[in-house]
């Protein structure tokens, strides 16, 4: 099989003290592998945006900058518009990504023809706080939808471009990207396989992941879920509502009291959520067949 055409893609703000030092490593194994590199400066405050112009003369590599700050999503979505390659990859301009788990999951991807592979880290990489939230998170997912993957954040991904430029106008220009652009190939039944990767420590500077971002990406998941597949929601509320009235008003009746008023608003409000649910899921078919014509 022949090797498909690779963009690199590093979405950067403030790395001024990383870049020197992942940036060349990163070129010469892109003109190694004949890889594209693509770095997103995403309207970064420091140096980042000069020292990349300078490391341009030395080694090949585009720029793109981004005037103000997008985000982590939105800086990858930049990168993946001015891609070439047949395959997109996202490597962290940070220093934790290695260059040869980029071999990894192309020789994944040639083996399954999947149509991304999702880099999964090892499972202390992270800190107990890290692990905690993103622990939360994946309950919150498995409940509502099946997902056989179980780095949905994963930073390194490697997928198909034609796929991600239909899925980007859905996707959030937030951290939450990573998770919600996995869901989005998920939901439209494309295959999404794992391969491990090793995780090195961040070489300078701190990680702006903090508690908002995982509300953030629990308000995203839980809007993609809401677009396309709004039933899983609606469902299960109706049920939960149905059940407190029939607890509620069951021992009301067998005692000869008639309906409960209370039983009864719970009902009503079980109806109601079932039938919204219906029609949620209805619009939401409607896009999907929208996304498929794109």
């Amino acid at each position: 099989m022949e090797t498909p055409s690779l963009s690199i893609i590093v979405p950067a703000y403030n790395e001024a003290e990383n870049i020197p030092k992942v940036i060349p490593i990163l070129a010469n194994f892109c003109s190694s592998n004949e890889f594209e590199l693509i770095v997103v400066n995403d309207g970064s405050s420091d140096d980042s945006l000069q020292l990349l112009t300078s490391l341009q003369k030395e080694h090949r590599f585009i720029i793109h900058h981004n005037k103000v700050n997008k985000g982590y999503g939105g800086a990858i979505k930049e990168g993946i518009k001015k891609a070439s390659g047949e395959f997109v990859i996202t490597v962290d301009a940070d220093g934790q990504h290695q260059t040869e788990d980029i071999l990894h999951l192309l020789s994944k991807q040639m083996k399954s023809d999947a149509d991304m592979v999702v880099g999964r880290r090892p499972a202390n990489s992270s800190s107990i706080y890290r692990t905690i939230g993103k622990t939360i998170i994946k309950k919150i997912l498995h409940v509502l939808m099946p997902i056989p993957v179980k780095d949905l954040n994963s930073g390194m991904k490697l997928y198909n471009k034609q796929l991600a430029l239909a899925y980007l106008p859905f996707c959030p220009n937030s951290m939450a990207y990573s998770d919600v652009i996995t869901l989005m190939f998920i939901h439209n039944r494309t295959l999404v396989v794992e391969e491990d990767i090793q995780i090195a420590n961040r070489l300078h500077g701190k990680s702006t992941i903090s508690t908002k971002t995982a509300f953030v990406t629990i308000y995203e998941l839980l809007n993609t879920i809401m677009l396309f597949n709004p039933i899983r929601i609606f469902f299960p509320v109706s049920v939960f509502f149905f059940l407190i009235g029939l607890i509620w008003g069951l021992p009301i009746m067998l005692s000869g009291l008639g309906i409960s008023v209370g039983a009864l608003l719970f009902f009503i409000l079980s109806i109601n959520f079932f039938l919204i649910g219906l029609l949620a899921e209805q619009t939401s078919q409607m896009r999907k067949y929208a996304l498929t014509k794109n």
